[in-house]
């Protein structure tokens, strides 16, 4: 009983700022400077408002292109990486595992600026600034390394003999992957799924430096907009921040349960 009111008075106390957000998303402009936590009248039309009279809609489609594009093309290179990796013994093998988890290591240690110098001079040759195919080569990248260490971990726990038993009933390599291995292994492409889409999501550096026309940036830098130089439209930037994070809150609601699991397989054998 004590445990579980502790629980939720730490939920509460990180749900909190969540709720000012909305509060203040809701607030009329009249009543920004206002010291009661309520307002008088809630203002639904801020959401409407600031979808009409911004780039937000670009910038969802972007981030969402961004962020589901990377998300396919690490699980496209990783899972086949992973999977041989876990089960194929061949030379290198360990120098390999050492450098994804150095690449793991550079990636979380280093901050995402430090390449940004070269990333932009090397895109802006064949012009290619502005794209969403260019942050979702990026944000791959930068997140490959953590789902090949992940998945790895996972492949390796699974027993090789339940894919040894579906081929002796005529699968191959490749369906026995599809139909045995993939499904039991599912929580850590999960954890793959939603570490790679929440990164991309939440990317702001790389959007901000290689899309330098409005309409073509992710929804970080679109909302930072709503920040200038002498003013700060509280309502609209607050309104925009709860439309940016609902997909991701929906996405975690949805899988949560497999992260845990994901985040905790078996050690590389």
């Amino acid at each position: 009983m004590v445990a579980a009111a502790v629980a939720w008075l730490i939920a509460a106390v990180f749900l909190l700022p969540y709720l000012q957000m909305v509060i203040t998303a809701l607030r009329p402009a009249s009543e920004l400077r206002d010291a009661t936590y309520l307002p008088d009248h809630f203002a639904w039309s801020n959401f409407v408002d600031v979808w009409r009279e911004s780039n937000l809609g670009s910038n969802l489609r972007v981030t969402l292109l961004a962020a589901g594009g990377s998300t396919l093309l690490v699980l496209h290179v990783a899972i086949p990486a992973a999977y041989y990796t876990a089960r194929v013994r061949y030379r290198g093998r360990k120098v390999f595992l050492v450098l994804v988890l150095v690449l793991v290591l550079v990636t979380q240690m280093f901050q995402p600026a430090s390449p940004l110098v070269g990333l932009y001079r090397e895109f802006r040759r064949p012009g290619m600034l502005n794209s969403v195919w260019i942050l979702v080569l990026c944000d791959a990248t930068f997140n490959l390394a953590f789902s090949i260490w992940i998945l790895t971990a996972y492949f390796s726990a699974i027993p090789v003999q339940l894919e040894e038993a579906a081929m002796i009933d005529g699968l191959g390599r490749g369906g026995a992957l599809l139909r045995v291995t993939l499904p039991l292994a599912m929580p850590g492409v999960v954890t793959a799924v939603i570490f790679t889409f929440i990164a991309a999501w939440n990317e702001f550096v790389m959007g901000l430096t290689l899309s330098t026309v409005p309409e073509s940036r992710p929804l970080t830098v679109g909302i930072n907009g709503f920040i200038g130089n002498y003013t700060v439209q509280w309502n609209y930037l607050f309104a925009a921040s709860v439309i940016a994070i609902v997909p991701v809150v929906v996405l975690s609601a949805f899988i949560e349960r497999h992260v845990v699991s994901g985040l905790t397989a078996g050690s590389v054998k």
